[in-house]
This record gives structure tokens, C-alpha cells and sequence, in this order.
């Protein structure tokens, strides 16, 4: 991606003007943590070639880092702040929520932050869910387990007259939304309602989606904690496999769209032979089929694991056009389907097989933050946090090349995240599992087929 096809700007609710009551330093050298400055960046793109050229950058095409400033726009004694968790489960939730009440007590002095029930239809008047007061005592332990404290749901986000409505009778100064792609996408919606009534209050998003597939952010948080929990899963399905006659393990794990979870819990098992993604389509039968070459494992090995995500061949099935209350459209169930069609496959060949499926999505995704995810959420919420408090408005808080930056919310749901099948990720994972590289039979039709789409690559 060239960063100069894209807008980095950061918008603001105005100038900042108040000292904050962090107290750094602006010092190097000093031993004293720094303040972060409006005018310190990062570049998006970092891949380049000898001769070249690299003209100057303009500011839209920068990324803002992330990180607490010297003046802030909004009063510490004034604030009222609010805290909602929309969509799926994911590992870290309350991690998230934690770090932002904290950081709001304790470095800020704030001591209005309320927490809203079940997504955004806490905020809907119909459903009637009481706020719930948080401070320090209430989230202390809260990392320790998985789930949200303060409980989610899908959709709803799309009524936004009465979102803002219910968000300027609360008189917050701002609202830190948890939550995925559509959830991100009905925070913009929001912020530019209360803009146009003329508010001052910040939205800032913390990016949560357990398949990794945002645009732009290096990883969402939960995703580390996905693959420790599906590696597990693997391992299992690889012992019963390894147990038995001809033994199949077939593990279906989490990727709508994006093969990000796949891909890295076969590179850290190794105990995975295929691995089916939604980027990379496949054909079941034929001389150059899935169900050919498993037969082939078969016969040589005597097992075989196949780890599949939930959103691989598709095009296989007959699903229909609904959507779930999230806008998403409701996937056919491969899991289920290639169990059925590789026993129907080895019983038609009369090969005596021993197939185990196994399906953890829920279990994983409500597990408690492995240690290196609540690292993530800890700064996660910690870096929102400086965020609004600098007036920051309709940004999420990402991680790009290991530094933490604003992220416009248009910019990070414009597109999604997908795996490149021609790229580092998913060659390492055709070196993990020792898999055919392209499972269809006429390879130039599928060339020609795949040309119209158009993903963002992440190696």
C-alpha cells in the first residue's frame, strides 16, 4: 500500500490548552518518561527498493502517534466518561475496560466513568439497562476473567439518533467504544451525528475483532490469545488422530473473511497437514482436489489434521443472503460440511477412516487474556485514554510496526485485513503443513476468477 493513496488526518474537538496532570518530562536524557507531541509520526509503508525516490511526506499521509500529551482538552473535574462493549466474545475485554477506567482515576483524576450494559443497546431506551458506576475497585480483578463485565450484544448500533440522544442526556465528554469492524463503523456514524448538534465529545475506538482483519492496525487484541487457545485444540485433534486407524482431525476455527487465526496456530502446532482459508479457494474433488490429496496423507502417514476457518470454501455451499444483527452475512457451516463430504469420500473408496471434528469458536472466545494480550490491552486502553483526554474524535488506537498511532475510524473500516497468498505469512504456513500450494484442477481458470478481487495483503 502507497501511504500517499490514503488520509491519516486526526480530527480534534479543538485546541488543547489545559496542563495535564501527568507529569513527564519533555527532556532527553533525563531518566523522565516523555509527553507525545502533535508533531511525531510514523510512516505506514515501510518497504522500499534501492533508487527509490521518496518524495516529503504531507501531514495527511502520516500516522499520529499515540501517547499523552502536555496540554489536554478537557478538564480531568469535569469529564464524564463512558465505556461500551459491542459485538462477539474475545479474549481481553475486560483487560481493555480496566486499563481505561485506571488510567482515567488514577493518572487523570476522573472520577465520573460509566460503564454501559450490553453494547449499544444499553443505550437504547427500550431495553432499560442501568448504567454501571466503575472505579478502580470494581475492575481490579476483572483481567482475570474472560467474557465482559459489562456484558455485549450485537447491533443496534445503526440507530443512531437515538444513540446520540441517549449520549447527550448523559452529558458525557466522551465514549470509548470496544468492538470490530461493524462496530467501529456505527461509532463514526454516532460521532458525526454529535457533531452535527454541535457537541463537544469525543468518540475513540479500541479495535476488537478476534480474526485480526482490520486494515491498517498490525493486530487487534484477543488474536494472541486465539492462537494459544487453537493451537490447544490442534494438539488434541492431532493426538486422536495419531491414536487411531486412519485417523482424521478436523478443527474448525474462527476467520469470516480473513485466514489470520488458520495461518498462525498452524505455524505454531505444527501438527497441522492442511490448512483451508478463505483467501485461498480449493476444489474437493479431482486429480489436484483436497479429498485426493488427504487420501494420499492417508495412505502414507496413516493421520492427518486439517484446520479449516469458518469462512474457507464457501463457494461450496449454498448459503443464503441473511445477515446477523451485526450486518454480517450468516456463513454455511463448512465445518460440518467437509466432515460429511470426507466420510462420504473414504466410504465411497472403501478406506476405513476415524474422523474427530472439533469446533472450539466459543470456548476461545471466552477465555481470559493470555499474558502477552493483557500487555496489549493495558496500553490499548491506556492510549485511548490520552486520546480523548487530548480531544481527540473519531480515531482508533492501533498498533502499526510496534508503535501504538491514531487511526482515523473511516480509514481503519474502509477495507479489511486479508492474508496474501503470495506473500511471507501464508508461504511459511505451506512450510508448516507440507500442503499442495494451490488444491484446484484448472489452475488458469481459477487465475482468471481471482484477478477481480483485490484484497489488502498483510504478509
Amino acid at each position: 500500500m502507497d501511504d500517499r493513496k490514503f488520509d491519516f488526518t486526526i480530527e480534534t474537538l479543538g485546541a488543547s490548552k489545559i496542563q495535564t496532570p501527568i507529569h513527564l518530562s519533555n527532556v532527553e536524557g533525563d531518566f523522565i518518561a516523555n509527553y507525545v507531541n502533535d508533531d511525531e509520526f510514523i510512516i505506514n509503508r515501510v518497504d522500499t527498493c534501492l533508487d527509490e525516490p521518496t518524495p516529503p511526506y504531507k501531514r495527511s499521509q502520516v500516522l499520529e502517534k499515540a501517547g499523552p500529551r502536555e496540554k489536554i482538552f478537557f478538564n480531568p473535574n469535569h469529564v464524564h466518561a463512558a465505556i461500551v462493549t459491542c459485538g462477539g466474545l474475545c479474549p481481553g475485554i475486560n483487560d481493555v475496560v480496566r486499563s481505561v477506567v485506571r488510567c482515567l482515576w488514577h493518572r487523570y483524576g476522573v472520577r465520573r466513568i460509566s460503564g454501559i450494559r450490553f453494547g449499544f443497546k444499553g443505550l437504547l431506551p427500550e431495553y432499560g439497562f442501568e448504567l454501571v458506576q466503575l472505579d478502580p475497585d470494581v475492575v481490579d480483578d476483572s483481567h482475570k476473567s474472560g467474557g465482559s463485565l459489562l456484558g455485549t450484544s450485537r447491533g443496534g448500533g445503526d440507530r443512531v439518533i437515538e444513540i446520540a440522544d441517549a449520549i447527550e442526556s448523559m452529558n458525557l465528554n466522551m465514549i470509548f467504544i470496544i468492538g470490530g469492524d461493524g462496530t467501529q463503523r456505527g461509532a463514526l456514524e454516532i460521532a458525526e451525528e454529535i457533531e452535527k448538534r454541535g457537541l463537544k465529545i469525543g468518540v475513540v475506538g479500541i479495535p476488537k475483532t478476534v480474526d485480526n482483519d482490520l486494515a491498517f492496525i498490525q493486530k487487534s487484541f484477543g488474536f494472541d490469545t486465539a492462537v494459544v487457545k487453537a493451537a490447544e485444540s490442534v494438539a488434541a485433534a492431532h493426538m486422536e488422530a495419531h491414536s487411531q486407524i486412519n485417523g482424521i482431525g478436523l478443527v474448525k476455527l474462527m476467520g469470516r473473511e480473513s485466514g489470520f487465526i488458520a495461518t498462525y496456530t498452524a505455524i505454531a502446532s505444527h501438527e497441522a497437514n492442511f490448512v483451508l482459508i478463505p483467501e485461498v479457494p480449493f476444489e474437493l474433488e479431482g486429480p489436484n482436489g483436497f479429498l485426493y490429496h488427504l487420501e494420499d496423507r492417508l495412505r502414507r502417514r496413516q493421520h492427518a489434521v486439517i484446520v479449516i476457518a469458518e469462512g474457507a470454501g464457501q463457494d461450496l455451499l449454498q448459503a443464503g443472503d441473511e445477515t446477523d444483527a451485526s450486518g454480517n452475512k450468516k456463513l454455511a457451516d463448512i465445518g460440518r460440511f467437509l466432515r460429511d463430504k470426507i466420510e462420504e469420500y473414504f466410504k465411497a473408496i472403501g478406506l476405513h477412516i476415524n474422523l474427530k471434528y472439533i469446533d472450539p469458536s466459543y470456548q476461545i472466545r471466552s477465555a481470559p487474556a493470555a499474558p502477552i494480550d493483557s500487555i496489549y490491552c493495558e496500553r490499548l486502553g491506556n492510549n485511548a485514554v490520552h486520546a480523548a483526554m487530548a480531544g481527540k474524535n473519531k480515531l482508533i488506537i492501533g498498533l502499526v510496526h510496534n508503535k501504538f498511532v491514531h487511526l482515523p475510524i473511516r480509514l481503519v473500516t474502509s477495507q479489511r485485513n486479508f492474508v496474501d497468498p503470495e506473500g511471507s505469512l501464508w508461504r511459511d504456513t505451506l512450510d508448516a503443513t507440507s500442503q499442495p500450494i494451490l488444491m484446484v484442477n484448472d489452475q488458469e481458470a481459477f487465475l482468471d476468477k481471482s484477478r477481480t478481487r483485490n484484497p489488502v495483503k498483510n504478509n
